[in-house]
């Protein structure tokens, strides 16, 4: 039996959500923690004293489930084993395999006195038939690879180690929470990467798109993992990839730019790359165009490209970003004039705008660095995150703030 390491912050998304009336789905990548946290909150609901007999949890993935293809033989199924009495827990985990799936879960939810709880691992998951069966009767939990915070939790590392050395040892092997099984072996820990990698292509991604080009799906996933943080446009990639003589363009012809959008929504479905719009600070409006690219995990960049510790400023982006994301909040690049903050995250009742960099040591990117924030006319938090450690907490306003500390804040949700 596997050994379940908790993850309070999520156990308590779902514990905040029980007996209310909304599908709780949890969604993330393959093998970031989805099926252990809802065998994590499976054990909770057991200490809460729910019988056994009321909580039906079921991974659709099984052989032993092979037969409920569609949603009519999921219904009869689970039917005939919820109790005539109390309320039952419906946990279904990776339910994107079942045809229909959201007609039986919409009637299970007016049929029985239930709380239903499921994972997938796709986008497909939250796709338009769902979204219009289940419209404002769901939530959904993202479930991320692990935070700087989890990490340290989950290695035991050798001593003496600096938190500067184990925040390397992040940025190296990334968050997915099985590689805690190999304890840094690098060989070992990119195999088990390239296998969750191969699953997600394979199966969650070319199978949903069988008409897709499996080579052109790689060179682009490469293309964003060389260039996170990157401004960048479905247009100019295929520029890239036409003069790099792409098989599928010939030589020398244009990748539409359509085409390279529709292969990361692909990769965007399959929640291994993440799109960031643009915002005009000043002229409080979306952008359309140029926007960034960010991965769900270091490890896969590594693992792809191999391992190099240069191009560190785009890398501490990712990772601000992914926290950003698990501290819930909704994140754009932001565009003051001619010149660009790297995050601008908000909440309905807060706003910050953040700028990461390596160092701010010398006066040349310390200047280049604090100008855009310095142009924002509003009086919202301004925050420099930096691998530095300085007595220097504040520019003028502007708070600086080494980023290990900040990753590494208690934090209120």
């Amino acid at each position: 039996m596997k050994t379940l390491i908790d993850r309070p912050t999520y156990v308590q998304r779902l514990i905040e959500h029980k007996d209310v009336d909304l599908v709780k789905i949890v969604t993330g990548i393959r093998r970031s923690g989805k099926s252990s946290l809802l065998d994590l909150f499976h054990d909770y609901l057991l200490r809460q004293g729910v019988p056994r007999e009321n909580i039906i949890h079921m991974n659709l993935e099984s052989l032993r489930y092979r037969d409920l293809t569609n949603a009519l033989t999921l219904y009869d199924y689970v039917s005939v084993q919820i109790p005539e009495h109390g309320r039952t827990y419906l946990i279904f985990d990776e339910l994107q395999v079942v045809e229909h799936w959201e007609k039986a879960i919409e009637s299970f939810r007016l049929d029985y006195d239930v709380d239903i709880y499921i994972t997938g691992s796709n986008a497909y998951l939250m796709s338009t038939e769902f979204s219009t069966l289940l419209s404002g009767r769901y939530v959904e939990i993202r479930v991320l690879p692990l935070s700087f915070r989890e990490f340290l939790d989950f290695y035991d590392f050798p001593s003496p180690m600096t938190m500067e050395e184990k925040f390397q040892r992040y940025l190296q092997f990334g968050g997915m929470p099985v590689l805690r099984e190999y304890q840094f072996n690098e060989t070992q820990s990119m195999q088990a990467l390239e296998g969750i990698y191969s699953t997600v292509v394979l199966r969650d991604i070319l199978q949903r798109n069988p008409q897709a080009d499996q080579i052109m799906l790689q060179k682009i996933m490469l293309f964003l993992c060389s260039n996170i943080g990157s401004i960048t446009s479905p247009n100019n990639i295929g520029a890239i990839l036409a003069s790099e003589g792409h098989a599928m363009s010939g030589r020398g012809k244009q990748v539409a730019g359509r085409t390279v959008e529709r292969y990361i929504e692909m990769l965007r479905n399959a929640y291994i790359v993440f799109s960031v719009g643009r915002y005009d600070v000043k002229g409080k409006q979306l952008l359309k165009t140029l926007g960034k690219h960010y991965l769900i995990d270091m490890g896969f960049r590594n693992m792809l490209l191999g391992y190099r510790d240069v191009d560190r400023g785009h890398v501490l982006e990712n990772i601000v970003y992914l926290e950003l994301l698990r501290r819930d909040y909704r994140v754009y690049i932001g565009k003051v004039g001619e010149t660009e903050v790297d995050f601008v995250a908000e909440k309905p009742d807060e706003k910050i705008y953040i700028q990461v960099t390596e160092s701010m040591l010398a006066p040349e990117t310390r200047a280049r660095e604090l100008r855009p924030l310095e142009l924002i006319p509003d009086n919202y938090e301004k925050l420099v995150l930096s691998m530095d450690r300085s007595f220097v907490t504040s520019y003028e306003g502007i708070r600086a703030e080494n980023l290990i500390d900040w990753l590494l804040e208690e934090r209120s949700r």
